[in-house]
């Protein structure tokens, strides 16, 4: 027994637990924009059965609650003004409504995240939800994930992307 060791708490924990809410709210956008499910009965759904619990034989990670909170409402409030902005960093041709709903829901999140959440460094936002994407996507798509948010990082965060 005197070998176990506790796992130390770090940082390392805390972003594991914002990778999983990136996760989750990507996945209770897609259920939004899909099903037309509402945003309380989405964050009822999400906190009492999906974060950090067991699903059809898959263990969802714990999540930070509030970090997944925000990003949810944060994109439904925003939707209207983050879609045109999407729209512009798309290729001409492709609108946002003819992209695959689950990449809506991590391009709309991302795009948020990168607007709202200075507290985490624009590429951080960036390779998060290129890795959220490629949990649902093949290579290709996960590349266009990676322009378009790039894109809106050099409006939102242009100091942060012009140091290189």
């Amino acid at each position: 027994m005197a070998d176990q060791k506790k796992p130390a708490r770090s940082p390392e924990r805390k972003a594991n637990r914002r990778g999983a809410a990136r996760l989750a709210a990507v996945q209770a956008l897609y259920q939004m924009d899909i099903a037309g499910a509402g945003i309380n009965d989405i964050f009822a759904e999400f906190e009492s059965h999906w974060l950090g619990n067991e699903v059809e034989g898959e263990k969802y990670l714990p999540a930070e609650a509030a970090f997944f909170r925000d990003v949810v409402s944060g994109v439904v409030r925003d939707q209207a003004r983050l879609d045109p902005l999407i729209d512009d960093a798309l290729s001409k041709g492709w609108p946002l409504k003819r992209i695959d709903a689950i990449l809506r829901a991590v391009l709309r999140a991302g795009s948020y995240e990168l607007e709202h959440r200075k507290d985490v460094p624009g590429r951080v936002v960036v390779s998060e939800y290129v890795d959220v994407a490629h949990a649902f996507v093949e290579k290709d798509e996960t590349g266009m994930v990676n322009a378009v948010l790039d894109q809106i990082a050099r409006q939102f965060r242009a100091d942060e992307f012009a140091r290189g």
